[in-house]
């Protein structure tokens, strides 16, 4: 009996054969980097653009919305924005003369102290 051996190029660096095929690209560190810069270059250039061309549309000299003219209403004692808000608008919505008063004034809260002054605007001021 023989023993036939097979020995072809084709074989010779097969899975089988426990020898590994080198790879065609290797990345230096100098690669790696050039790489990550050239990634990160498109990036910059946004932010650039971004950061020149956003801080201009909020810094004009222009007017600003007009200043609405408004009267003042003193608080007596017992007086509540809901109070106020239907005497001085009885025809409107007393939610949203509350909520304009509040926002006109900066109001913390919803309480109020005898003697205080409060703005009350223009469109819900009825003795225009």
């Amino acid at each position: 009996m023989s023993t036939i051996g097979i020995t072809s190029p084709a074989f010779a660096s097969g899975p089988f054969t426990g020898a590994q095929r080198p790879t065609r690209l290797r990345l230096t560190v100098r690669g790696r980097r050039v790489l990550a810069t050239l990634a990160a270059v498109p990036a910059i250039i946004a932010i650039s653009v971004a950061m020149i061309s956003g801080g201009t549309a909020l810094a004009n000299r222009d007017a600003g919305a007009p200043v609405e003219s408004f009267s003042t209403v003193t608080v007596s004692v017992g007086d509540t924005l809901w109070s106020i808000a239907e005497s001085v608008a009885p025809t409107a919505d007393p939610r949203d003369v509350v909520d304009a008063i509040v926002r006109l004034n900066a109001l913390d809260g919803v309480s109020l102290e005898a003697g205080q002054s409060l703005a009350i605007p223009a469109e819900y001021d009825s003795t225009r």
